[in-house]
């Protein structure tokens, strides 16, 4: 069995750590097997989560179609920006968004419960995004997904990218074969059951 999984920085900005942590942990996935789609958040722009525009005119468009692309996967790889120690606004606000839906016409629908998700975060500083990964995983678990243990997160990020995109450190690049080894586990494990 083939996992499905979607990759998905958490950083709109021109030349941003994490689409270049995305694009490598989207190789490594496919690399090991997975059927790996990379997405822009760039291309679903979304309002501030707001319960009176939601009750208004629902969900969103492109909420609804972020939340038909993950619950169609597998699993999930999300590369996490720091903010301030924390989540950025532009990855809380899709997660709350798609953590939102609950029917897809007449059918129900929760596209995080059931998925597994790993984390990964690059930063230019020592800490390396890692504040920011212990802020996104308690936000996963919340909303259903299943986070894995395993998460790489890439410090020093403005040099830390090869040619071919790789991660050059070699005990770094380790953290994210791990990590997207655990993810693509999990989600085999998952599809046996």
């Amino acid at each position: 069995m083939t996992p499905k999984i979607l990759v998905l920085p958490g950083s709109n900005r021109s030349g941003s750590f994490n689409a270049a942590l995305a694009a490598a942990a989207a190789v490594e996935l496919a690399q090991q097997g997975a059927d790996v789609t990379r997405i822009s958040l760039a291309d679903y722009p979304l309002p501030i989560v707001d319960e009176n525009l939601k009750n208004q005119s629902g969900i969103p468009d492109n909420a609804m179609k972020l939340g038909r692309l993950i619950a169609a996967q597998d699993g999930v790889f999300l590369c996490c920006p720091e903010y301030n120690s924390s989540i950025p606004p532009l990855l809380k606000n899709m997660i709350d968004w798609v953590s939102l839906i609950a029917k897809d016409g007449e059918r129900a629908v929760k596209p995080w419960a059931g998925r597994y998700v790993a984390l990964g975060s690059a930063s230019n500083g020592k800490f390396a995004g890692i504040r920011c990964l212990s802020h996104v995983r308690p936000v996963m678990m919340n909303v259903g997904a299943q986070v894995v243990s395993e998460q790489c997160s890439v410090g020093g990020a403005a040099s830390a990218f090869g040619e071919d995109g790789r991660i050059i450190d070699e005990r770094t690049q380790a953290m994210l074969t791990r990590a997207c080894t655990s993810l693509i586990t999990h989600c085999v494990m998952m599809n046996s059951r």
